[in-house]
């Protein structure tokens, strides 16, 4: 008799996701701060995408950036909490094989998109606080339009190779997935093919996006803070370095937990797996949970309009 893990196959219809190996006695309770952040992170992004639309004085660059970004978060946490979840609570581990490279794909871009959206928010910022007067009329709706655009483009292109060379390897190992979700890497590494490409293409789209991206970001912050300690007045400064320390902790929450995850990965080659991917997921959910959190609480306009909608007794 076979074993059932080292099956004779080609290519299976579906792949077997296991959750996280070694604690799968604490699934359930793995399950309640996940399930919490996935429901924190719906209210929120939701919220901010209901308050941006009803309020008029919200219709602007920074804003429709910050829709764009609360999207891709619902998106992003969407495509792998419910899947999650159901391995956690029913044991429901199957997943058709077009099916994970679906949720594979989108993992993938729509992570790609989010940092492209960090990117257009930084140049909105810089364009807002260097060179104020002209803000809108660098950043009109239909510039803004066209750097969404840009982005939603880079995302879906850049992504698409890692899904045509999944789909071509032979898989003929095994079907089980030791993960919680299709990662990429766990995914080709079952294939019985060299994948050496695959993985050369994976780290150069990393560091093409992380490193272009980060510079980016980077050099527009350098130019933001110089403009900040130019100001005349203390207030003035402090009034505009909260405004930009939300978007610099907003992008540094969405940028560490995945570059400690990348590292450990790579080089942390005595780290348990259940913490590999335990970081997987936390770095999916925990950034798309405290980003509505972050401006919901540092942006007025945002705070004054969702007080508005709970008046206080009395008022």
């Amino acid at each position: 008799m076979s074993d059932s893990n080292r099956t004779d196959f080609t290519n299976p219809s579906t792949f077997i996701l296991l959750g996280i190996p070694g604690l799968e006695a604490a699934h359930v309770w793995i399950s309640i701060p996940f399930c919490t952040m996935y429901a924190i992170t719906i209210l929120g992004n939701f919220t901010i995408l209901f308050i941006v639309k009803m309020e008029a004085s919200l219709h602007g660059p920074m804003y429709y950036f910050l829709c764009m970004l609360a999207v891709t978060d619902l998106v992003l946490s969407t495509s792998i909490m419910p899947k999650t979840l159901t391995i956690f609570w029913f044991n429901s581990r199957e997943i058709d094989f077009s099916a994970c490279l679906t949720q594979m794909y989108i993992i993938h871009c729509f992570s790609v998109m989010g940092s492209g959206i960090f990117v257009a928010m930084a140049f909105d910022r810089y364009v807002a606080i260097c060179d104020p007067l002209r803000h809108s009329t660098i950043l009109r709706n239909a510039v803004v339009a066209k750097i969404g655009l840009v982005v939603v483009l880079r995302g879906g292109m850049l992504v698409l190779p890692h899904l045509f060379l999944a789909r071509q390897w032979p898989y003929c190992r095994t079907n089980i997935i030791p993960h919680s979700y299709c990662e990429h890497i766990a995914v080709v590494k079952l294939a019985c093919a060299d994948i050496r490409l695959s993985t050369y293409y994976s780290l150069f789209a990393a560091f093409l996006v992380i490193g272009l991206d980060v510079f980016s970001i980077t050099v527009s912050y350098i130019q933001i803070l110089r403009a900040i300690f130019s100001l005349p007045t203390k207030d003035a400064r402090h009034k505009t370095f909260r405004t930009c320390g939300s978007h610099l902790c907003v992008t540094l929450a969405s940028y560490i937990p995945p570059l400690f995850s990348f590292l450990t990965h790579r080089f942390g080659h005595n780290v348990p797996q259940h913490f590999h991917i335990l970081i997987a997921n936390v770095y999916l959910l925990v950034p798309p949970m405290l980003n509505p959190i972050i401006y919901g609480v540092s942006t007025q306009q945002i705070r004054d309009r969702l007080l508005r909608l709970f008046p206080r007794k009395g008022t």
